[in-house]
């Protein structure tokens, strides 16, 4: 057995611990109201007895509670005063520093919660070790002074999630759609030196790289660009190959042909976009933001956001590119092509690549063999995003937050403002918790339902208006050099607050064991449909209730829960003990999706799914787990045109993994090791160290290539195939 200490380590269970404590507090005591050895050993061998019994590793507080119970049990109430006041003295000792035992617990590398908490970060580097240390005194800060006591208690028992504590007292925010388009073209300034706009393809590439890590350093969350703000430098590069071209062959006395000329002027323009692409690619998995980890980047390719012509076609040649080079991978340290976790590529289907015989069908061809080799890109439809966005299509603000449309934000040519847009943080909702707490009763789960959302909205309130008042000054890259704005030295950020110029999400968790515990049936049942989005509908009409009153842009959004989905179920299991179908995994669900084990094909997933995704206007994003595709692109391709046809936003989850001891290349497994943790094991040689296996895993939206926490390596064992 387990036991979780306060600084997050995992210890084997000690019961001399709790005869050690018990007895100290005894002698404290006149003998005559003592208890006897027997009894001593007797509490403690009750609380061994209920840690076996129960479905999760038991936290240190859990064990005192039982410890105390125990003694009382046994009529020991002098015994038991002594035991609280002890234990109360303890608590006033930590509270006096709150920090030290994390940060020094994070730093020896005990803290399984931090080790395992994103799948892109490594905890052993200098780097990540600074950024958690920092976050650390964040977390302290906000959970101590700056959060009111009702959110965090709501937090702590998993009632809310108020996400990324560890950077809310430094007052950033989470996600960026970034300008790069008026970076490039009108320039920026990074470190104080100031960028022109650059002379040719590759220097672009370069300068995109450059401001992608400033971005990704002043906030905590992903963004994206997209391929269409690149596509003008590539005929920029065009014009000065030509010049060159012409200047050399006339040196030399070479023919002027124009058929001549052009040809080695388009083959030099292929090679510097290969060079351009592979920078930005290499660049991006290999710069180290101050947060300890590549930045979380996705790049946006979509034809239809440049003109017919030339330009089109300059896009599609970089798309293409893009497609090849990540299918072929990137070499890991040993020289084995592995897959990149970033950047996340996301590719959008409309009418001129999405059906044989259309313009583009090339490209959608390339890109169902590199989905099916390394898992992007993820597809977005054109024409269900069109009917849900009043015509527009653009990308997410990272994994999956979209900007709200908002007619009153817009660029200089009349058309709505979506670049430069970003979102101001997220807090989510437990709905598993709302259905546990009302015992099944719908009128209770409706006033309950109520309450919590109030409470989300304090919440978020907290969010909003920690960053009021933050200047421009605090990061210029995103506030002064057109990332997501121009203000002056010294200027506010308020007004970016207010009116659909940011966002702010409620996230929400749990929609299948919500149904599951207030109707006992899932949400793909007609019964279960119904409440399920019932309940998404008066998530929507509170956002709406809150934004009317406030100018402040609320939207539901589908969490994507990466540790969180560990903690919430450890803290309904506390809570309300084990129900099943309900509490009875390390794991609940994220978002609106279908349970990982729920039989069910990828089209009629895709197809339920797409009701929810309209009701998450703040971001949502579906998936289909299948098997290895690489000898069977058709089966991708009918996957990619359904997604055209039925939701907005859909990614395939291919296996893509290796072992460095034997060469397997497939799907790495996860099995039990004898004493109930999971590890990841070669079906072929039967390898478990992880130093040795590379296994990549879509868990959040992001692939994550560090591995996970026992909730979420338990939810991917539980994944069934849905093709």
């Amino acid at each position: 057995m387990k036991v979780i200490k306060r600084n997050g380590e995992e210890v084997p269970f000690d019961l001399s611990k709790i005869i050690n404590a018990v007895s100290a507090a005894n002698r404290e005591i006149e003998p005559i109201h003592r208890l006897n050895k027997y009894q001593v050993q007797a509490v403690a061998d009750n609380v061994a007895g209920k840690l076996e019994d129960m479905p999760h590793i038991a936290h240190v507080e859990d064990i005192q509670d039982m410890v105390e119970t125990g003694i009382m049990e046994m009529r020991g109430y002098e015994v038991a005063q002594k035991y609280v006041r002890y234990r109360y003295k303890r608590e006033l000792t930590r509270k006096s520093n709150t920090t030290d035992n994390g940060i020094l617990a994070l730093i020896d590398h005990l803290n399984e919660t931090v080790n395992q908490e994103n799948s892109n970060k490594n905890p052993v580097i200098n780097s990540t070790q600074r950024d958690y240390m920092a976050g650390e005194v964040s977390k302290d800060l906000t959970m101590r002074v700056l959060l009111p006591e009702e959110i965090v208690k709501a937090h702590e028992d998993g009632i809310i999630h108020f996400h990324d504590s560890d950077y809310f007292a430094q007052k950033e925010h989470n996600c960026d759609l970034i300008n790069l388009e008026d970076m490039l073209q009108n320039g920026t300034v990074i470190s104080e030196t100031l960028i022109e706009k650059p002379h040719s393809f590759f220097t672009a590439c370069n300068v995109t790289t450059q401001i992608v890590a400033q971005v990704a350093s002043n906030q905590y969350g992903g963004q994206t660009f997209t391929l269409s703000h690149l596509a003008p430098f590539v005929d920029v590069s065009r014009q000065k190959i030509r010049s060159a071209v012409i200047e050399e062959r006339t040196a030399c006395g070479d023919s002027l042909d124009e058929g001549i000329v052009e040809k080695v002027v388009e083959s030099r323009l292929k090679s510097e976009i290969k060079s351009g692409i592979q920078t930005i690619q290499y660049q991006l998995i290999t710069l180290m933001t101050c947060n300890g980890q590549a930045p979380f980047v996705t790049m946006f390719m979509y034809l239809d956001e440049v003109s017919e012509g030339r330009l089109r076609d300059d896009l599609a040649m970089l798309i293409e590119e893009v497609l090849r080079q990540r299918m072929q991978g990137v070499k890991n340290e040993k020289g084995i092509w592995i897959t990149p976790a970033f950047p996340k590529l996301v590719y959008v289907l409309d009418e001129d690549n999405v059906n044989e015989g259309s313009e583009y069908w090339y490209l959608t061809q390339l890109a169902a063999k590199c989905t099916a080799k390394r898992m992007v890109p993820d597809y977005i439809s054109a024409k269900v995003m069109r009917a849900l966005k009043k015509g527009d299509v653009y990308p997410c603000m990272g994994c999956r937050s979209f900007p709200t449309v908002e007619d009153n934000q817009r660029n200089p040519d009349g058309s709505r403002k979506y670049y430069g847009r970003f979102n101001q943080g997220v807090v989510t909702i437990n709905l598993v918790d709302v259905a546990c707490s009302s015992q099944g009763d719908m009128e209770k789960f409706w006033d309950i339902l109520e309450e919590r959302l109030e409470l989300c909205h304090r919440a978020l309130r907290c969010r909003h208006e920690r960053l009021l008042g933050t200047t421009s000054d605090v990061a210029p890259i995103l506030w002064q050099h057109g990332a997501l704005a121009r203000l002056k030295k010294g200027e506010k950020i308020d007004r970016l607050l207010y009116d659909g110029y940011s966002t702010i999400s409620l996230g929400y968790a749990g929609l299948y064991e919500m149904c599951m515990r207030m109707i006992g049936k899932t949400h793909t049942s007609p019964e279960g449909r119904e409440f399920a989005l019932q309940v998404m509908q008066r998530l929507n009409d509170k956002c709406q209730e809150w934004k009317e009153a406030e100018h402040i842009s609320y939207s539901v959004y589908g969490t994507p829960m990466e540790s969180t989905t560990y903690k919430f179920a450890k803290c309904l299991q506390k809570r309300f003990g084990i129900i099943p179908g309900v509490t009875d995994r390390n794991y609940i669900t994220n978002s609106y999706h279908v349970h990982v084990t729920e039989e069910i094909d990828a089209f009629s997933k895709l197809k339920f799914e797409a009701d929810f995704q309209k009701l998450s206007p703040g971001g949502a994003i579906s998936y289909v787990e299948v098997p290895d595709l690489q000898n069977n692109t058709e089966a991708v391709l009918a996957v990619m045109q359904f997604i055209y046809e039925n939701i907005v936003y859909a990614e395939l989850n291919t296996k893509s993994d290796f072992c460095e001891k034997c060469g397997f290349e497939g799907e790495i497994r996860i099995v039990s090791d004898g004493d109930g943790k999971l590890v990841w094991e070669c079906p072929s040689c039967k390898n478990r160290d992880q130093e040795e296996l590379f296994v990549a895993r879509r868990t959040c939206g992001y692939i994550g290539t560090q591995f996970w926490n026992q909730g979420r390596t338990q939810e991917i064992q539980d994944r069934v195939l849905h093709l």
